[in-house]
């Protein structure tokens, strides 16, 4: 396992569970930092959470599952989590998938399911890293735009001639052209395909890209 040692939380109130899960996971090679309770939970040292996973049991004697999935989420929501419950039943299995829960076991858990598990949100974890990576990087070169040119780049990808978004925008096709390369240049595309692409992403919670009012 190149990189560093990731970092496996688990918060179950069972002392024997989790003593018995601490081995299982130290065993596949992983870091362990175990918790009685969420509240202990939450007052951790963030900084591992870069290369980390949540196992949880979903009934504790502070905050459940649920209720400690909602704060994390509304924080971190980069931290895969997968629920272990001996009281789990569908409309709590439901909800916890729904709020984007990795996985959702019962007790007694199966180590070979629980490490398969693990490995699995591990991988879920570095995937929306690196798509919130490239996300930050695409409004960071957003911001670069003039508002005319963020214009051009939104009729751009939706298929328009130049000729077209001139009318469209009460401009000449001269002035196009230039905003045009402009925004290829600022947004590192070297083709339309690659500038919708961007686009799309872009398009993603909290963007402002969006075409001009016709």
């Amino acid at each position: 396992m190149s990189g560093p040692c990731p970092v496996i939380y688990l918060v179950d109130d069972d002392d024997s569970v989790r003593r018995a899960l601490t081995r299982l996971i130290q065993s596949a090679g992983y870091q362990v930092q175990a918790y009685d309770s969420a509240r202990a939970f939450l007052q951790r040292d963030g900084a591992a959470d870069q290369h980390a996973c949540l196992v949880l049991d979903m009934r504790l004697p502070d905050l459940s599952g649920l209720e400690l999935q909602r704060e994390l989420n509304a924080a971190s929501p980069v931290l895969p989590i997968i629920f272990i419950s001996g009281y789990g039943d569908i409309p709590m299995t439901v909800s916890a998938l729904r709020a984007g829960a990795s996985d959702f076991l019962p007790k007694p858990v199966e180590g070979r399911d629980l490490l398969r598990a693990i490995a699995q949100a591990l991988d879920r974890a570095i995937e929306a890293r690196e798509s919130r990576r490239e996300f930050e990087s695409i409004r960071s070169r957003l911001e670069r735009l003039t508002p005319r040119e963020r214009d051009v780049m939104a009729l751009v990808v939706t298929g328009l001639l130049n000729k077209q978004i001139a009318c469209e925008l009460g401009t000449v096709e001269k002035t196009v052209k230039v905003h045009r390369a402009r925004v290829m240049e600022k947004m590192g595309a070297h083709s339309l395909a690659e500038l919708v692409r961007i686009a799309d992403k872009a398009r993603l919670p909290g963007s402002e890209l969006k075409a001009p009012k016709r």
